[in-house]
């Protein structure tokens, strides 16, 4: 969320594999049924699917993956079971970047309406604290128990340039994390994290700056892709020096919300801990149970600031 163009740019991070030897699709192995892309000679005892390292459970004859385990002992096992699942326990599907896709695509939808109506349609959804809006006519504001404001804002965007770096970001970043973490758990992190950024804002900015913009989000996006990374024992190299690029750009420049900033990245690193480091006999309960008190965080500070105000 900025209040003006400078939003973060990004790599999508390449999973990294072992490199194919000789001509093209000879001697393949077959990918994880979990992390598709990493190759893998091992399948397990029970299902037959092929799994990797990471996967893998001991049983008394091989390997059983993680599915096949929780369904218990004998020879059958339910179809929820055999359900591909992703590293962070959402279900694997065809299209992995759909939701990314849906994103971008409510983005770009609210920005023309922005182009075609003016400031008008701006001014009455951005996020702002409080203060006199010369376009409404009247004192607008969170604080005025519009607390929309906040939500609406993630998806308002001030320029062409502002709107293309961050469009950008989430393409590269978002997609490669909505294939890791399923839709569900990935749509609870991109929310979370851009009301984090929100209350941030809103805490700490001056009542009569509005602010907009999805960056508060993207930045959680960051912060859970480099837990992924480190999960996963990949180079932690290009999402660090992404992260630096980042925030050298939101704190040497002007007009941009480094509070957004700053509150999605912190709530993306602890959901996206949560998310991937979650044990998994009670994933779901720590998971959303993270983002729950992540958001109870944003109402607190949400109701400070407006105590402060009013």
């Amino acid at each position: 969320m900025d209040q003006a163009p400078g939003s973060p740019t990004g790599q999508d991070p390449a999973d990294q594999g072992p490199a194919d030897q000789g001509p093209p699709d000879a001697h393949r192995l077959p990918s994880c049924y979990r992390h598709p892309g990493r190759e893998t000679g091992i399948r397990c005892a029970r299902c037959d699917r092929a799994i990797c390292p990471d996967c893998m459970v001991d049983a008394s004859v091989g390997f059983q993956c993680p599915d096949c385990v929780r369904g218990g002992s004998g020879t059958g096992h339910s179809p929820a079971a055999n359900r591909p699942r992703t590293l962070a326990g959402g279900s694997v599907t065809a299209d992995p970047r759909l939701l990314t896709k849906v994103l971008i695509g409510l983005n770009l939808a609210f920005f023309l309406v922005q182009l075609s109506v003016g400031d008008r349609f701006t001014d009455r959804f951005d996020l702002i604290g409080w203060a006199y809006v010369p376009s409404l006519g009247s004192f607008e504001g969170v604080a005025d128990g519009q607390w929309y404001r906040m939500l609406t804002a993630m998806f308002l965007h001030g320029s062409y340039v502002h709107i293309l770096f961050n469009m950008l970001s989430l393409w590269w970043v978002g997609g490669p994390l909505e294939a890791a973490l399923g839709r569900a758990r990935y749509l609870a992190l991109y929310f979370t994290a851009g009301l984090a950024g929100s209350a941030l804002t809103y805490l700490i900015a001056a009542p009569n700056q509005p602010s907009l913009g999805a960056s508060g989000a993207i930045f959680g996006l960051f912060g859970a892709t480099a837990v992924l990374m480190r999960r996963l024992n990949y180079d932690m190299r290009p999402i660090i020096v992404l992260l630096v690029i980042n925030l050298i750009i939101t704190f040497g420049w002007g007009n941009i919300a480094w509070q957004a900033h700053i509150g999605g990245l912190v709530a993306g690193v602890v959901v996206g801990y949560a998310m991937v480091h979650a044990p998994r006999e009670r994933r779901a309960l720590v998971q959303y149970g993270t983002c729950a008190l992540v958001l109870v965080v944003v109402i607190v500070l949400t109701l400070i600031r407006t105590v402060q105000l009013t």
